[in-house]
């Protein structure tokens, strides 16, 4: 299979001027790029995203995402903080390398997360009357966590994996909903697609991505921003899904504190009728 670095370079000349900027811009910083945004890459080559993505289609590709997925395969890299995953570390030694990106993860994650949005999202869906978290692939399990966390407390949650249903279920919200998108990326289509109609419907969006611009954050209008750099290595944010995971429970643990007797009984109620299965 051709190398998409190769193929780079013999379409460059065929390349509009915009194009080749971004051509020019993947080949002398392949590494960096890998860790940027659409939109951030649009606007370090002075260009719109539509560009990047008709660019990745000369190539042969569906879009930006599977040109950076191609090109961390070809750096043939995996991971990085904590060292580089090798095809001679023992499972532990991976384990010990994963668990040194979850920390610094983490550690990201409070520096570019703003309290104040925070806590106002934790307010927002302890009051609203229904909490709608969309989440596709790798994301779907996070929404999935998350609504489950929220269902104990007795509230209206309700996580939505399926991309046809996002539609249906955005369109029907309504002013004193809360709708959450969850995109480690910021450019996931279905998600993006369904806040935007959720916000035209009236519901409150919400976005929790990863650090930087991207086209899911101008669709909310509160962003919870993650920040990983394993990105630079790895398409799937693996480290990222603890910093998500970390913020849903805070705000779960947030509303336990601030909300009346209903949300410590819902959980009492929760624990008594899941006694009879257990042993």
């Amino acid at each position: 299979m051709e190398s998409i670095t190769h193929k780079l370079r013999f379409l460059r000349d065929e390349m509009g001027p915009a194009e080749k900027r971004i051509a020019n811009y993947i080949l002398n910083n392949t590494g960096e790029m890998i860790a940027l945004s659409i939109s951030e890459l649009a606007k370090c080559c002075g260009c719109g995203d539509a560009t990047v993505v008709r660019l990745s289609r000369r190539l042969g590709l569906e879009g930006y995402q599977a040109l950076k997925l191609r090109l961390a395969s070809e750096m043939g890299a995996s991971s990085s903080l904590g060292g580089e995953i090798t095809r001679e570390d023992s499972c532990y030694e991976i384990f010990k390398k994963q668990n040194a990106g979850v920390v610094e993860s983490l550690k990201n994650t409070e520096s570019v997360l703003d309290a104040e949005q925070l806590a106002r999202v934790a307010e927002l869906v302890m009051k609203s009357d229904r909490t709608v978290l969309f989440g596709l692939g790798n994301s779907a399990a996070i929404a999935q966590d998350a609504a489950h966390k929220l269902l104990r407390l007795g509230l209206s949650a309700q996580a939505c994996c399926d991309n046809h249903m996002q539609a249906i279920i955005a369109s029907h919200l309504k002013r004193g909903s809360v709708a959450i998108g969850i995109s480690h990326s910021g450019a996931s289509k279905d998600i993006v697609d369904a806040l935007r109609l959720c916000k035209i419907c009236g519901a409150t969006t919400v976005c929790v991505t990863n650090y930087g611009e991207s086209p899911i954050v101008s669709a909310a209008d509160y962003a919870l921003f993650t920040r990983s750099a394993e990105t630079k290595y790895s398409i799937l944010g693996l480290s990222s899904r603890y910093a998500q995971l970390a913020l849903f429970d805070s705000i779960y643990s947030y509303i336990v504190m601030h909300s009346d007797k209903a949300a410590k009984q819902a959980i009492y109620n929760t624990e008594t009728a899941l006694q009879n299965k257990k042993y």
